[in-house]
Parts: C-alpha cells; sequence; structure tokens
C-alpha cells in the first residue's frame, strides 16, 4: 500500500498516520447474535476456500514485485492465468510511469573485518562497483565532513537527524565513491533517498548491530570497503493492471451499476509482500472465483493493480480511463489491502473522508450478521480507494489496524499469515458485495455524490508510504 491525500510524507507505520483517532464504532442492537442471518451470505460464504487463498499468498510471495520488473510481470501472468481459469475473459492494462527500479546485487565488503553483511539499498542508490578506505562520518551534516579526508573513500554514516539523501549527497560533495548508512535502531531499515540525483554514489543500508561493530572494528585499525550494486535504475517503466469483469447474468434485470473489488499486486523492493499485498490479491482472486456462477444483476469488476507503492498509479491510470458514465454507475470500490496478518489487529473499513459510504453500510451490515457487531470506520487514504473516492465513487480500505510489525520488511513472509484473519474479511466482503449485486437486492442505496473528477496527472513524487 502507498500515499495518501492526506499527509504521509514520512511513514514509519500504516495504520497510526492513515486511520488516526476517529474511528467511528457502532454499538451492536441488543441481542445482536454471532449468526447468519440471510441466506445470501451462505451462498457466498460455503464456496469460499481459504486454502487456494493461502496457496495464492504462497504463490506471489517467494519474491518481491517491485512495480515494472520481472517479478511483477510473472505475478501480473499469473494473476491472469488464474482468472481465466475460473471462466473469465481477462484484460491486461497497461501504463508507463516514471520511476525507480530496484537493484537485483547488493553487495558489501570491507577487507579486515571477519564481520558479515546483509546489505540493503535505499529507493534511488545508484548502480555502482567502487572500493576505497573506509571513513566514520558521524551524522553525515556537511560540518562533520568537511573537516575529512573523503576523496575516493566509502563514508561509513549513522542514520539521524538529516536525510538520507542529504547524507549521500553531503559525501558525495566531499568527493566520497560511496556511502554506508547504519541505523540508529534495532531492525532492518527501509528507507529513500528521496528523488532521483545525478550527484549521488553508490550507497546501502546496514543494521545498527552492523554499524557498530564495523564502527568498532574501524577504531581499531584501518579498513578498507567495497560497494558494489547492480541493476538500480531510474526511468521509464510499465506497469499493469489485471481485470477480470463479470457482467450480469440476466440482461433483463441488469441494474446497470458497477462494484469494483480490487487489490495491489506489487511490492516494495525487498519485501516479499505476504500480506502487502499478496493476501489482498489472493482475495480478490477468490472471491472473483466465487462469484463467477453466482447470479447477479450487477457488473462486477475485479482488479489486481500495479504500481500503488510509487504512489497509487494503476488505480489512477484504471480511474482515468472511465467515462463519466461509468462514473457515475460505479456504486462500490471495496479495497482490500493487508487483509491477512496474525499480528496485526482487528479489521477497519477507512474511507478518504472518514464518514461511511455505500461500502461502509454493506460491510458493517454484513460482519453484524456474522460477527455480532459492526466493523469500525476510520479515515485514511495511503491505498486505491483514494482514486475512486476523488471522483465521487463509495470506497472503503480494508485493512487490520494497528499494523503488523513486519510492514515493508523481508519478514512479511506467508508464515506470518492468518487463515482465521483470511476467512473472515473474505466473508464480510463477499457477502457485503452480494447483497447488493445478487437479483432484486433490496441493500443499502448508494448516496448521490458530485462527480469531482480530479486531474488526471496525479503527482507521485511520494515513494514511501
Amino acid at each position: 500500500m502507498k500515499k495518501t491525500i492526506i499527509s504521509v510524507a514520512l511513514a514509519a507505520s500504516l495504520i497510526f498516520g492513515a486511520i488516526g483517532t476517529q474511528a467511528v464504532f457502532a454499538k451492536p442492537s441488543e441481542g445482536a447474535q454471532n449468526q447468519i442471518t440471510h441466506n445470501f451470505d451462505h451462498k457466498v460464504i460455503k464456496k469460499l476456500n481459504v486454502e487456494k487463498m493461502y496457496n495464492n499468498i504462497d504463490y506471489l510471495s517467494q519474491t518481491p514485485r517491485v512495480a515494472g520488473t520481472e517479478s511483477e510481470e510473472n505475478a501480473v501472468k499469473f494473476i491472469k492465468q488464474q482468472f481465466k481459469s475460473y471462466g473469465y475473459q481477462v484484460e491486461v492494462q497497461p501504463f508507463t510511469f516514471y520511476g525507480y527500479t530496484a537493484p537485483h546485487t547488493i553487495e558489501l565488503d570491507v577487507e579486515g573485518y571477519n564481520g558479515t553483511f546483509k546489505p540493503a539499498s535505499f529507493t534511488y542508490s545508484v548502480s555502482g562497483n567502487v572500493s576505497g578506505e573506509l571513513v566514520y562520518g558521524g551524522l553525515g551534516t556537511p560540518d562533520e565532513l568537511s573537516s575529512l579526508d573523503l576523496n575516493g573513500k566509502i563514508a561509513l554514516i549513522k542514520r539521524g537527524d538529516i536525510s538520507f539523501g542529504e547524507k549521500v549527497l553531503n559525501a558525495a560533495a566531499e568527493g566520497a565513491a560511496g556511502v554506508i548508512i547504519f541505523n540508529n535502531a534495532p531492525g532492518a531499515m527501509n528507507g529513500t533517498l528521496g528523488e532521483a540525483s545525478d550527484d549521488y554514489v553508490p550507497a546501502v543500508a546496514i543494521t545498527k548491530a552492523e554499524g557498530d561493530a564495523l564502527l568498532a572494528a574501524l577504531e581499531a585499525g584501518a579498513l578498507t570497503a567495497s560497494l558494489n550494486i547492480e541493476g538500480a535504475r531510474t526511468g521509464e517503466n510499465v506497469s499493469h493492471n489485471v481485470i477480470a469483469t463479470k457482467k450480469p447474468t440476466n440482461k433483463k434485470k441488469n441494474t446497470k451499476e458497477i462494484i469494483v473489488v480490487g487489490a495491489h499486486h506489487d511490492s516494495v523492493a525487498g519485501a516479499p509482500g505476504a500480506n502487502d499485498d499478496a493476501s489482498g490479491t489472493a482475495m480478490t482472486l477468490e472471491l472473483a472465483r466465487v462469484f463467477k456462477n453466482l447470479p447477479t444483476d450487477t457488473e462486477i469488476r475485479f482488479i489486481t493493480f500495479g504500481a500503488e507503492e510509487l504512489g497509487l498509479i494503476g488505480s489512477t491510470h484504471y480511474v482515468g480511463t472511465l467515462t463519466d458514465d461509468e462514473i457515475s454507475r460505479t456504486v462500490a470500490n471495496f479495497n482490500l489491502d493487508m487483509v491477512g496478518s496474525r499480528d496485526a489487529g482487528d479489521l477497519v473499513l477507512t474511507t478518504l473522508d472518514g464518514q461511511p459510504n455505500l461500502v461502509t453500510d454493506l460491510a458493517r451490515a454484513a460482519s453484524t450478521r456474522l460477527n455480532g457487531e459492526p466493523s469500525p470506520i476510520a479515515q485514511g487514504g495511503r491505498s486505491d480507494h483514494v482514486p475512486f473516492a476523488e471522483v465521487g465513487i463509495p470506497a472503503a480500505l480494508f485493512i487490520h489496524s494497528p499494523t503488523e510489525p513486519w510492514y515493508h520488511t523481508p519478514e512479511d513472509t506467508i508464515d506470518k499469515i492468518s487463515k482465521e484473519k483470511l476467512q473472515d474479511v473474505a466473508e464480510i466482503v463477499g457477502s457485503a458485495v452480494y447483497e447488493r449485486a445478487q437479483f432484486d437486492n433490496k441493500g443499502p442505496k448508494p448516496k448521490k455524490v458530485e462527480n469531482v473528477k480530479a486531474d488526471k496527472q496525479q503527482k507521485h513524487e511520494q515513494n514511501i508510504k
């Protein structure tokens, strides 16, 4: 998941920035029971297969799926094949974007040092193979570096005070051939240099433990470091949306309405993205399979979006291709992002303005029927519901809050996925969609909203959540 229409330029955690403190909790009616009260719920739930979702997450999360890379393209091919196996005609919608391709090779070696490293790149790190004497540069401020001889050397810099990009540029300005930045707190460091620059030198990130040990060794004697980064580049790339459309079963009973169920299939560099967002992708696939042969009077589009992590680019492109008529007929967008982590909190329905809409009405009714109480509503963006909401389409993000500790890290793996949470969210979303899409539905009616279709040329300068 990615940026938001509200301020999220520095995103360390997902939910506390995106949801805020005004979650709406509706008190369940007295005597509410944890039971299914409508037959249409059974029609969806009995068809759901959580093992299929889990297995698809496992397949998709074998490797990071960074937008514009071969791994993302392989994910697109897999999703297309799955949709087709359910009997859908599938549209693969390409779009171009200017963005960063993460390196495929990141190596750090220090001669005379016995420790090992697991270096990571920064977003916008540049490729290069450099070596030189290792020099400690403190926090990498101009004052600290100006007194050092960094020409042709590798600067070891600690995280803090100024941005990663400034640290690299400051070291490069003093003639450094490369930069190693180590964390100031335990854990992995997923960072960005902020934007592309021709003035960058190769730079890698290491952990606090690795950095502290390397600094101690450097203080004991001179060391020579070598950095090798291959495959990193900034330029025009191609990503894709994958669209499977279920037309109304009976042309004579066609509401003309459109419901969109979707998720993003890309991930951030270095993260397998099991929960973010192979979980949402797998749930979209499973709901498409379940709904294929259910009778409906509403068009349902099952979509996986590309390049969400780079600024909601795929969903913005999709919404930008819609005609005014399609926008007016699209009554709901169910956005599934991070819906399966065992280590995250409870399900929250997030809308751009924090207000209820048709999607939340349907989902809260479903969760009340299934779980005895409605899921809460919160305010926030950062995911693919935003472009829909911006043109007046009722939309909501389905996510667990607070987010798991493994968000955007190499630890976002299949073993952290909860089948119980997958089943719960799939039941709620599936029942909510079918309440609206079944023949002669009597579910909540969409509120009239002004078509506020925005300029399609949105800026995508943000590159972290």
